[in-house]
Formats: structure tokens, C-alpha cells, sequence
């Protein structure tokens, strides 16, 4: 502080993302002082809607694919915990590496599968007080 500095905010650049405010003239029969205008933040890396359709559309394929190597309802339901856990794992990834965008196409779609699947097992076991899993 021996430089003349008032605080440590003075000579450090602005977060990335973010605008300054939009200069306004100030009124000139203001009665009272008007205080400046909030900052504007903005996503440095926005999730657009391309990628989370791509995300969609990619999972929708995986557990299609995955679901028709089940011949039974527990091959069905194990093929689709695989491929639902394996998609959260590609998600978690691209997440912190990649496209956050195709991240959250693949955590929704594959959160509606491997629910999907846990709904035909509650049914069976529902209607045989058999859980079909064991």
C-alpha cells in the first residue's frame, strides 16, 4: 500500500466476461445522487441450444442401442444402468473439458432413460412382488 493504492482491486484486470456499464449521462435536475449502474456479467463459455440437442440426440442413440442387447427385463434394466452410468461418466468429462452444452444434453437424456428403465422395473416388481434385478 505504499505506492498509493486505495485497495487490492485497483490494479487487478476485470473477471473474464464481464462488460462495463453502459455510460448514461446523469439527469440534469437530479434531486438526489443516482448511483451507477450494476455491472453486466456474461458467460464466458454459453450453453447454446445446438450442442445440448447434439447431447440429446447422441444419448437418445446410446441407450437405444444399449437397450436392444437386453432380451429380458433384467438384461434390459442392467444394459441400461451400464449405459447410464458410462454417460454420466462421458458428461462429468466433458463438463470439465469440453462442451457443457453436450454435457447437459447427455445428463438429461440419460437421467430420463435410466428412469424410464427403474419405472418397468417398479412395475414388474409391483405386479409379482418379485424384484426383477436379482
Amino acid at each position: 500500500m505504499a505506492d498509493g493504492q486505495q485497495g487490492p482491486w485497483t490494479t487487478a484486470a476485470p473477471p473474464a466476461g464481464y462488460l462495463p456499464p453502459p455510460q448514461r449521462p446523469l439527469p440534469q435536475s437530479a434531486p438526489f445522487a443516482v448511483p451507477p449502474p450494476r455491472p453486466v456479467y456474461r458467460e464466458v463459455h454459453r450453453v447454446t441450444a445446438l450442442p445440448v440437442l447434439a447431447g440429446l440426440a447422441g444419448t437418445t442413440a446410446w441407450f437405444v442401442l444399449f437397450g436392444a442387447l437386453g432380451g429380458s427385463l433384467m438384461s434390459y434394466a442392467w444394459w441400461t444402468i451400464g449405459a447410464a452410468a458410462s454417460a454420466w461418466l462421458v458428461a462429468v468429462v466433458l463438463s470439465l473439458l469440453g462442451d457443457r452444452g453436450v454435457a447437459v444434453g447427455i445428463a438429461v437424456a440419460s437421467g430420463f432413460g435410466l428412469s424410464l428403465a427403474m419405472v418397468f422395473v417398479a412395475l414388474r416388481w409391483i405386479g409379482t412382488y418379485d424384484f426383477p434385478l436379482w
